[in-house]
């Protein structure tokens, strides 16, 4: 609908022809001050944190389990170096409901060089001198003169020993199974518990399990650390390859785009087509297999990965998700058919785009740098942090008493009135906590770190798409190219960026870090409520978190063109992203069918990469080709490098693509820029290539004679 005379338009005003704009200016002003300072402050906050966390926080507590004084166990240059294993006294004790509340066992806890090997009792070892002095390695110092009842009321040695086996840096008892399900510790089922009693093997089986919330999963851990020892020069090969063949896709866009593109959308078809024929003949070869009929509801979850790949209905959904896919290409290709041939054009300007701008393919590598050192900063200091309390001690005990659980100090404890209201008791170390102004705020110096966190990780993206977007823009308004380009564009662009628009960088950046801090919020508060919301509330916590989900999404959005425009025209942040917002929505219908056809059609190519080097990795890891049956690595887990291998190789051709996503995302914008300032008229010229101006039916007038 036409808008009536004298109306203010919709969407802004369309950009005017202007003799003197000849793409990004270079006489510009600093953009956005204000929040330049406001970042610049608080990078010195950070900076300011992790030298505080540095200096309170002790990583060691990570790494090494600790006793019931809070010392390390195997820690290099103190007493307890060689013993680097932690032994509970009565690990039935660890049963109790309290430890997984407190994770914390109430029961002595000391280092020992070796977990014990063999079923003795305090009362049978006490009469014999040899088996006294194994004893007395799993026991405190003073049991000279002391008879057994005296040890014992003191707490200085087990009462028993059960034969055990190292895990995690800790003793746990020698479980095994009989054909007949019966539990054993050693090979036999009942053990003297050194009180007396004979009791059944199966009773350790509840303090194992609590002592150890996350024992199952730590042995899958391990086993995946095992598998990336065994794998990781094989991986490296894999992503080796990936960056190849990214980089002999660009290079063939380069000067084959038309005929590329079209070879990627036929192998991403032939490619998911061959995935759906192997998985049927997986689904058609397990019909005879015993139990491959199980669904996946009654099997459970499993550690062991390759166990689902023995159940048809894996296959199955396999098949169905792969189909969907399928389907769902071959529809879009059929019904945007002729806006590919634009988007070509497109990708066909972006290489050569790309081909003035060569050293904009290696700046991903910058990028992922800078972004490296973010991480590393944010991972190494929120340790520090997480380690940087005191021990706490608390009171632990058997029987009733009214100081259970309150803080104590082994020091004086024997001697304390809560020991002598409390005979039983004793204070053994809980957790590391404190008291003072820096251990209260720990949680908001946590917090600051993963804000911070997500503001630098933001500001570094942001960065390095305002500089491709300023090397490819003066690629476009170039009325000679290259000789009114730049000498070194993405150099000149960065520097710029840098120089004028860190304020408008930081100001991007901190609304989208915002956004995210909130979506992590939500998430924390919907892992905190699990339990206790009703459905009203899992509803509302739903709706806010995907409200945000799109918010986010949006913002990048709108934050990606805001750069985009701000490299143009070097105003600040709020006034690119409205021009820009304005700018597409004036040309809604084009930002819907091209520019998004284009980042599908780049998107196939990463599916393309993705695939292939997939494809390769699970015949070359799973052994089902016999050429590299002797070559490839024993797993226990072959998932691990495949998969490692495919979201490597995604975020490689990811991390090329991005360029040419940027390039297209650039030249699009000046190209409906150009449509607004210039008619095609020998005054007034297009300055899109002549592809563009043949696809959009559009041409430049010739000059007239004279």
């Amino acid at each position: 609908m036409m808008e009536l005379e004298g109306e203010k338009p919709k969407y802004g005003e369309p950009k005017k022809y202007d003799p003197t704009f000849k793409g990004p200016i270079y006489n510009r002003g600093c953009t956005d001050i204000v929040c330049c300072i406001l970042f610049i402050i608080c990078i010195l906050g950070y900076v300011a944190v992790g030298i505080l966390a540095w200096s309170q926080g002790d990583p060691r507590k990570v790494i090494y389990p600790t006793d019931s004084r809070g010392q390390f166990c195997g820690q290099a240059g103190t007493p307890l170096e060689t013993k680097p294993l932690l032994f509970y006294f009565n690990i039935m004790k660890c049963a109790s409901p309290m430890v997984l509340l407190e994770f914390q066992c109430p029961t002595t806890q000391m280092c020992v060089e070796k977990c014990p090997d063999k079923f003795m009792t305090l009362l049978k070892a006490y009469t014999n001198k040899e088996d006294f002095k194994y004893y007395k390695n799993f026991c405190k110092e003073g049991l000279e003169g002391l008879t057994v009842t005296q040890i014992l009321s003191s707490g200085l040695c087990p009462a028993m020993l059960t034969p055990s086996k190292p895990f995690t840096r800790r003793c746990f008892p020698a479980l095994g199974q009989k054909k007949g399900g019966e539990i054993t510790v050693g090979n036999n089922s009942k053990f003297d518990d050194g009180e007396g009693n004979i009791r059944d093997a199966k009773d350790l089986v509840a303090g194992v399990k609590n002592a150890t919330v996350v024992i199952e999963a730590r042995q899958v851990a391990m086993k995946i650390f095992e598998d990336y020892t065994q794998s990781w020069y094989w991986i490296l090969i894999g992503l080796v390859i990936a960056m190849l063949i990214s980089l002999l896709f660009i290079v063939l866009l380069r000067f084959l785009a038309g005929i590329m593109v079209w070879v990627m959308i036929v192998m991403v078809i032939l490619v998911i087509g061959y995935g759906i024929f192997h998985c049927s003949m997986e689904y058609v070869s397990l019909k005879s297999e015993a139990g491959s009929n199980v669904t996946l509801k009654d099997l459970g979850f499993q550690t062991d990965f390759s166990v689902y790949l023995h159940i048809r209905q894996t296959w199955l959904a396999f098949i169905i998700i792969l189909a969907i896919v399928e389907v769902v290409i071959i529809l879009l290709l059929i019904f945007l058919r002729n806006r590919i041939l634009i988007a070509i054009a497109l990708i066909k300007e972006a290489s050569r785009a790309i081909g003035y701008v060569m050293s904009a393919l290696f700046y991903p590598l910058f990028t992922f740098a800078l972004l490296s050192i973010v991480i590393a900063y944010w991972a190494v200091t929120a340790v520090f942090l997480s380690t940087s309390n005191q021990p706490i001690y608390k009171v632990f005990n058997e029987t009733a008493c009214d100081h259970s659980r309150k803080i104590c100090e082994p020091a004086n404890f024997s001697t304390s009135s809560m020991k002598a209201e409390c005979p039983d008791s004793k204070c053994l170390f809980a957790f590391y906590g404190g008291e003072t102004v820096y251990h209260k705020y720990l949680i908001g110096l946590q917090f600051y770190n993963v804000f911070l966190f997500f503001w630098c990780a933001n500001f570094v993206t942001a960065l390095g798409q305002m500089t491709l977007a300023g090397a490819f823009a003066s690629y476009y308004w170039a009325l000679v190219k290259p000789d009114d380009m730049p000498a070194f564009p993405i150099f000149s662009s960065l520097g710029r960026s840098l120089r004028y628009h860190t304020g408008s960088l930081a100001f991007g950046s901190l609304i989208l870090s915002i956004i995210q801090i909130i979506r992590v919020l939500l998430e924390y508060i919907d892992h905190k409520l699990q339990g206790t919301q009703n459905k009203c509330t899992k509803f509302l916590l739903c709706c806010l978190k995907c409200c945000f989900w799109c918010l986010e999404k949006f913002i990048k959005f709108i934050n990606r063109n805001a750069y985009i425009m701000v490299a143009i025209y070097g105003k600040n942040f709020c006034t690119s992203a409205k021009d820009a917002f304005f700018l597409l929505m004036r040309n809604m219908i084009r930002v819907a069918v091209l520019d998004k056809v284009t980042d599908f059609l780049l998107f196939l190519g990463k599916l393309l990469i993705v695939g292939l080097v997939g494809i390769f990795a699970f015949f070359f890891f799973s052994g089902r080709v016999k050429a590299f049956e002797n070559t490839a690595p024993n797993l226990h887990y072959y998932w691990v490098p495949i998969l490692t291998v495919v979201v490597g190789s995604y975020l490689i051709a990811h991390g090329f693509f991005s360029v040419y996503a940027m390039c297209v995302d650039t030249l699009f914008l000046c190209f409906l820029e150009d449509l607004e300032r210039n008619d095609g008229s020998a005054e007034r010229p297009y300055l899109m290539s002549d592809r563009l101006l043949k696809v959009l039916n559009k041409k430049n007038k010739p000059e007239p004679a004279e």
